[in-house]
Formats: C-alpha cells, sequence, structure tokens
C-alpha cells in the first residue's frame, strides 16, 4: 500500500516535466518571435557540410541561406588558418584577400569588381572584396572574399549567391555577427 503514493508522485513528476520538454520545443524563443514579427523568417541558416577536398588548413563550417532574406541563397564557408598571418601589418590590401580568402576552393575564374572594404568581424579586423564568379557550367555568381587577423592568424571566409555582390555581402556579415558564430571563430582562432 505504501508503493502508491510513491508511484503517484513520480508519474505526475514524469508529466510535468513531459509538459515542460513539450512547451520549449512549441513555443518560440522571444527573438524567434520578434523576426516573425518583423516579417524576416528566423532559422533560415542551415549548416551543411564542408564540401572541399583536404588541403594544408582543417575544414572549417558551411552554411547555406534559403528564403525571402537570402534572395536566391547564400552559401558561407568559414575556417581559420592560424599562423598564416603577417604579423605585424595582418590584412593589409586586396591582394592578401585574393590569395587567402579560398574563393579557389569554389572555382578558379574569380575576377573582383572593386577595391575592397576595410571590416572588423568578432573584432577582429580586415578586409572584405567583392568578385564575379563564374561557376562549373558557366553560372555567374556574386561572391565575396573576408579575411581578418588576430595576431598572425586568420579567419577567412568566403560567400556567393546568385544575387547581387552587396546583398551577398550583407548576408555574409551578418551570419558572421551572430553571436553563436562570434564564440565559435573565437574559439577557433584560439585552436579549440
Amino acid at each position: 500500500m505504501r508503493r502508491w503514493p510513491v508511484i503517484v508522485v513520480a508519474a505526475a513528476a514524469l508529466g510535468a516535466l513531459s509538459c515542460a520538454v513539450a512547451y520549449q520545443h512549441i513555443v518560440p524563443r522571444q527573438d524567434e518571435q520578434q523576426g516573425e514579427q518583423d516579417g524576416e523568417p528566423k532559422g533560415s541558416w542551415q549548416e551543411i557540410a564542408w564540401s572541399f577536398p583536404r588541403d594544408g588548413w582543417p575544414a572549417g563550417r558551411a552554411f547555406r541561406c534559403r528564403g525571402a532574406s537570402c534572395g536566391d541563397g547564400i552559401e558561407v564557408y568559414v575556417r581559420p588558418k592560424i599562423g598564416f598571418c603577417n604579423c605585424d601589418r595582418g590584412v593589409a590590401d586586396d591582394d592578401e584577400v585574393d590569395r587567402v580568402a579560398d574563393l579557389d576552393l569554389l572555382s578558379e575564374h574569380f575576377t573582383p569588381i572593386e577595391a575592397g572594404d576595410v571590416i572588423s568581424v568578432a573584432d577582429m579586423p580586415g578586409r572584405s572584396r567583392a568578385y564575379d564568379l563564374e561557376m562549373t557550367g558557366g553560372t555567374r555568381h556574386a561572391a565575396i572574399g573576408i579575411a581578418v587577423s588576430r595576431r598572425c592568424d586568420l579567419l577567412v571566409a568566403v560567400a556567393h549567391g546568385k544575387g547581387d555582390a552587396m546583398s551577398v555581402r550583407r548576408g555574409a556579415l551578418a551570419l558572421l555577427g551572430e553571436t553563436e558564430m562570434t564564440r565559435w571563430m573565437m574559439a577557433a582562432m584560439e585552436g579549440r
């Protein structure tokens, strides 16, 4: 007879816990609700597999954005290159962005559109530059090369999409500016 009260209390506790877990998965977080109210779909960035062959640097992280906030879709590839930077000057000019930003992973046929811009990503200074990219099969994409530095290390990103270069740049920098990405980039730059 003593077991029944214990069983009833345990069943009630498990039921309450199940409801709390279900509630967390059903109700959007505050930031998701705000984005939906502003008309911008949240969760449009999805992590995808790093699809490039191994080279002298570790694989990074890759993302694809679909939906109204991304135009015709944007892909972003980002990774650290530890010990690959001029320790005194950092990313000093557009030629360095051309060399290090991993554009050649997407296509060997890329042409700068204009001079690059000074930027900062996760409090790391560097440059970004827009490119016209000829993909396999002759399709054209806009691309953005990004290279920022911290001490003697680089963080590089390349983004491409069918939209114009400014929308690709805006989307890539928005992704790189997200709190989770900033944490990951800083940890990756420290070798963690």
